[in-house]
């Protein structure tokens, strides 16, 4: 008898309840996102259930029949896994797994499956690892036999079988001991923040859904290589670059994690070190993917995590990617409805020099002539005119004895702050302008 080989792409059944407060055009869309999840988990979506009820059964979420026809359909489709659009109590969990008899996720375990995946860097590691202990603590009662017979596969990513299996007490050790490693990460992370603000340069952040495209646009303003692809959460880590204006003006963008709706709680917590640099900048560039009819639900759920993060009084501008994707009459119709919005495509550059434009613009990184007066035996007016230097564009300076007279361009931002105040204090002032 010839020996089967192992399957290397799991097949997965997706599930959704579409309760009486739920229209069906919801729903719809919302099994087409688990299904790009599971794809970008890995798995090949070949059975997609959406059953309605008042609301969900409290013991197996869809009810005891569905369940049968549930495993049934399951069976004959050659099901690995069932994963579920919404998050399952451990009571759910269990009594599921054991009806099916095969591996099932929600859609909180899928997403934390995708996100320790895509980790590289061991801050990202130690985040996705806090989030899927914390949410398996609770749920691991009966979970043992579940686990004996995964073998691997989607969720069985991070912690693994060894961590789960030891005792409450030793994960909850665990878990404080990566709290203190990701609070060593988040103070380290306002040291480099402190550190960027002393040279009053400016911090933009890119923000958006997952898939949004700002890692593209990342890559254009940049010229940076970070990587981009028409996947769900390919960003995990921070990157931070600067970008170099067409008059050599600088500022620093910063390209974050992706959004996604109902994004788990424990992810939120685990990455506020990540997402306080969106809170700290000085300008969030919000990536809209305007060739998804999705987009205003999309933005709707990124500024409830921004607002979670304490993000929401933080400048904004409202940028629609991807315009290469969109007729003419759409293109009309959409700044007709947003006209303050800007209509880029990250892919072909088209509207970069207006993006930067109203960059500098907001930032009030514009030049403003403005001539100071400076006493030299002033050590506090020597940097003064150090710091002019290099912020500015010095056109003369004339010398009189101990004093000096600088006339320079400077950013709108700083040059009211410039004269007559301590620097320590005009470096603060233009950093709140």
């Amino acid at each position: 008898m010839q020996r089967q080989r192992p399957r290397l792409v799991e097949r997965a059944a997706i599930v959704g309840l579409m309760t009486g407060t739920t229209r069906r055009l919801d729903a719809e869309r919302s099994m087409e996102e688990l299904k790009g999840l599971a794809e970008a988990a890995g798995a090949s979506v070949v059975l997609r259930v959406l059953q309605e009820r008042p609301k969900p059964d409290p013991a197996t979420f869809l009810g005891s029949g569905k369940v049968d026809i549930l495993r049934q359909a399951a069976d004959e489709a050659g099901v690995d896994l069932v994963i579920f659009d919404n998050e399952l109590s451990p009571a759910q969990l269990r009594e599921l797994g054991a009806r099916l008899e095969c591996r099932v996720l929600d859609r909180t375990q899928l997403i934390l499956d995708i996100f320790a995946r895509r980790a590289r860097t061991r801050e990202g590691k130690l985040q996705v690892e806090l989030a899927q202990l914390k949410y398996l603590l609770p749920r691991l009662v009966g979970m043992g036999a579940q686990m004996s017979r995964l073998g691997g596969g989607i969720g069985t990513r991070g912690p693994g079988e060894t961590k789960l299996e030891v005792d409450r007490r030793k994960i909850r050790v665990r878990i404080h001991a990566l709290e203190q490693e990701i609070d060593t990460v988040r103070r380290r992370r306002a040291q480099l923040r402190d550190r960027r603000h002393k040279t009053d340069v400016p911090t933009v952040a890119l923000v958006g859904y997952t898939n949004a495209g700002k890692t593209t646009l990342f890559n254009r303003l940049t010229k940076a290589g970070a990587e981009a692809s028409d996947a769900l959460f390919v960003t995990l880590d921070p990157l931070v670059r600067k970008v170099m204006l067409p008059d050599r003006r600088a500022l620093l963008l910063s390209d974050t994690v992706g959004f996604i709706d109902r994004l788990p709680h424990t992810l939120v917590a685990a990455f506020r070190a990540t997402l306080e640099e969106t809170a700290d900048a000085d300008l969030v560039l919000h990536v809209i993917d305007a060739s998804n009819p999705e987009r205003e639900r999309h933005a709707a759920a990124v500024s409830r995590v921004l607002e979670e993060v304490g993000a929401t009084s933080v400048p904004r501008i409202e940028v629609y990617n991807k315009i290469d994707q969109l007729s003419p009459d759409e293109k009309r119709r959409l700044r007709e409805s947003d006209p303050s919005a800007l209509l880029i495509s990250a892919a072909t550059g088209e509207g970069g020099n207006e993006l930067l434009e109203a960059v500098a613009a907001r930032l009030a990184l514009d030049q403003q002539r403005v001539t100071v007066s400076l006493d030299l035996r002033d050590p506090e007016q020597v940097e003064r005119l150090g710091w002019i230097y290099r912020h500015g564009r010095v056109h003369s300076q004339t010398s009189s004895g101990e004093r000096v007279d600088v006339e320079a361009d400077l950013p709108r931002r700083l040059a009211a702050q410039v004269a007559g105040r301590p620097l320590k204090q005009a470096r603060q002032r233009g950093r709140r302008a």
